[in-house]
């Protein structure tokens, strides 16, 4: 069963190194014996090995690819380009090992030269962890690429595990693969390998590899637990925190903190206080309002670990402090006047423009002079009677006029 396992993934291996190099073209091969035969790459664990001759005493390897150079000391007819010596390939590579003795030198130089139109690999490629163990990656097709052009994932977590494909695709509406999706991720290692190859009817297309510090994709949680506890007696409050989760340190060394306080209800956000605390997990504050309230909040970052020291996600904002209910009321009621009077003054000028103050409030007529418009009566002619009209309740007095 292990050997049948062992040559499924020795036969994966070998169709991606296929696909990811056209040729390994090495010098001096016309040589009937020469000093270094049978020059092989592991590209994904960067591993030089050969078979040397024992005339020689001491080897080195070289490689160089993107403007960059690195050149270690092999052991056992083997090198290993670790941590920041390992680059990537999909732009073609040369390597080289020298051997040395007492009175001569050689070299052996073999160039990995990438296959498929060039511009064909994908672009823009990026991935981010989240959650503690979600990571998604994404990219963007070659711009050269055919139409029909299918892309696929394999990543390599540590140097000892095997490659993996990716088991979740994000595709886009035609189909085509734009990214992956990963669950369980945990970081083993400092660096992690991929690789994105291509697949087309139309023509070959170009791999893309790229190695990432998995610790410097990484967007960090919030502290847990945030609380808050005052003393009106001492006017201190002592805020106090857990350290963010992740899946590779539990180390309270490992991380930094920035907090943030600000009145409650400001819709500026008014910042009270705002500090940075190194390694600590509380903070007391001293000389605070008793008649506000405030709202506290931390995020976090790395410190001297294999932490990302980017700022991750804000914790949830916790409310402490007591507002003045006097102050507050006073205010209340204030704004409750003022807008009152402002109702009021404003319907009265609306009537009064409308002519609604007249119909809602009519004047009060004048009484009738019953000697108005009489001039041509002589007072002497006048005579006026009185009859008396008593009844059970009243007595009336009508005057009568009389010409």
């Amino acid at each position: 069963m292990l050997a049948c396992l062992g040559l499924i993934f020795m036969t994966q291996w070998l169709l991606l190194v296929a696909q990811m190099c056209i040729d390994w073209q090495c010098t001096d091969l016309e040589m009937p014996e020469p000093p270094i035969r049978n020059l092989t790459l592991n590209p994904w664990k960067m591993e030089l090995s050969w078979i040397g001759s024992t005339n020689f005493t001491e080897y080195k390897c070289s490689v160089a690819a993107d403007n960059e150079k690195a050149i270690i000391k092999a052991e056992d007819m083997t090198c290993i380009f670790d941590g920041n010596l390992m680059f990537p390939l999909h732009n073609g590579a040369n390597f080289s090992v020298t051997a040395v003795n007492i009175n001569s030198t050689y070299s052996s130089i073999c160039t990995c030269i990438p296959r498929g139109i060039k511009e064909s690999a994908i672009e823009n490629f990026s991935c981010v962890i989240y959650d503690v163990s979600l990571m998604n990656c994404t990219w963007q097709a070659g711009r050269n690429a055919p139409g029909d052009t299918q892309y696929f994932l394999y990543w390599k977590n540590s140097r000892g595990d095997y490659e993996t494909e990716c088991e979740l695709y994000i595709k886009d509406e035609n189909g085509r693969h734009m990214g992956c999706r990963f669950q369980n991720v945990m970081i083993k290692y400092k660096t992690a390998y991929f690789m994105v190859n291509g697949s087309s009817n139309v023509s070959q297309i170009r791999f893309y590899d790229k190695y990432i510090e998995l610790y410097t994709i990484e967007k960090l949680m919030p502290p847990s637990n945030v609380t808050v506890n005052c003393d009106k007696k001492q006017n201190d409050c002592i805020i106090q925190w857990q350290r963010p989760q992740i899946s590779h340190s539990d180390k309270d060394r490992c991380f930094k903190y920035e907090v943030k306080i600000t009145y409650k209800g400001n819709s500026a956000e008014e910042v009270v206080h705002t500090f940075t605390k190194e390694i600590e997990r509380s903070h007391i504050l001293q000389s605070y309002s008793t008649g506000k309230k405030y709202l506290v909040k931390i995020r976090a970052s790395g410190h001297d670990c294999y932490v990302n020291n980017a700022w991750g996600e804000w914790s949830a904002a916790v409310e402490f402090g007591n507002e003045d209910v006097f102050s507050s009321s006073i205010w209340i009621l204030s704004v409750v006047a003022v807008a009152i009077f402002l109702v009021f003054f404003f319907t009265v000028l609306f009537c009064k423009r409308t002519h609604y103050w007249k119909t809602a409030f009519p004047p009060v007529p004048k009484p009738k002079n019953p000697f108005t418009g009489q001039h041509d009566i002589n007072p002497e002619l006048m005579e006026c009677k009185m009859q008396s009209i008593t009844s059970e309740n009243e007595q009336i007095l009508v005057a009568e006029l009389v010409k």
